[in-house]
């Protein structure tokens, strides 16, 4: 699988707004699938099916 970077835009509670960085494209994802270090302004990469932070 390819890795897809996301921008974290916002925390709303139970859930992250997450930003594709290519495509410009928005999801909404559950904290508990984010590493516990997740905060907004932080660069996701998502790669066989699990999430880390890379900056």
């Amino acid at each position: 699988m390819t890795p897809i970077i996301y921008k974290v835009a916002r925390i709303d509670g139970d859930y992250a707004h997450l930003t594709n960085t290519e495509t410009g494209e928005d999801i909404l994802v559950a904290m508990a699938l984010l590493p516990d270090e997740t905060d907004e302004g932080m660069t996701l990469k998502w790669e066989n099916f699990e999430y880390s932070v890379i900056g």
